[in-house]
């Protein structure tokens, strides 16, 4: 099961903060302690906290402590001079055995999480796998609604432009409609009057009218 990783930042608020370096700087003298008396291994743990308060732990003394450690850092700052290939050759191969182990994890993980590979899981291990399931399918939705109420909303958006050209259309169709209407009547008032004025020209018998001539 892949857990999430913990941003590591500063505290901002101040009380949280105490509490945490206290709790933390405990720990950390415990484990000190427990591995000098467990493993009579020479241990010295040196803490400033942020007001410049000091707490240390030394399972003899902390200035023959330090004094040792300098000894061995001018040793190891020769043996690495000595050495520099053969040392980045070891750590490359560090490096790759941890990534190796990380990529093995998240296969493993992602195998669990298409449902492959379950039967050596515990049911704690299937109960993670399951939380993280459900997590993801909780955002998926989420993304998902977010989708689809952006699309309605476009479509409303474009249902209105198209309203409004429906209008503009209606309307120029109507303008154009009276337009021809009064083009039409126009052009009937002119028949009308050419009629008019050519039976007020040719009344009476066909004899009559090569007199006039």
């Amino acid at each position: 099961m892949v857990r999430g990783k913990t941003q590591l930042k500063r505290i901002e608020n101040a009380t949280s903060r105490q509490v945490t370096f206290s709790k933390r700087r405990s720990g950390l003298l415990k484990k000190a302690f427990e591995l000098s008396v467990l493993c009579d291994a020479e241990v010295a743990l040196i803490i400033f906290s942020s007001r410049g308060k000091l707490y240390e732990f030394s399972s003899s003394s902390t200035h023959k402590t330090i004094e040792r450690y300098q000894k061995n850092d001018k040793s190891l700052g020769q043996f690495n001079r000595k050495l520099p290939d053969q040392l980045t050759t070891e750590h490359l191969k560090e490096e790759i055995a941890t990534m190796t182990r990380k990529l093995e994890f998240l296969e493993d993980s992602k195998r669990k999480l298409l449902g492959q590979g379950l039967e050596s899981s515990t049911l704690d291990e299937l109960e993670q796998v399951e939380e993280q399931l459900e997590r993801g399918l909780s955002n998926i939705r989420a993304r998902k609604n977010l989708l689809f109420r952006e699309q309605i909303a476009q479509l409303k958006e474009e249902g209105k432009i198209l309203l409004k050209e429906n209008a503009d259309l209606k309307k120029r169709s109507e303008m154009l409609s009276l337009t021809l209407t009064t083009i039409a009547k126009e052009k009937k008032d002119d028949g009308r009057q050419i009629m008019e004025v050519e039976t007020e020209l040719f009344i009476g018998l066909p004899d009559t009218r090569k007199n006039s001539y």
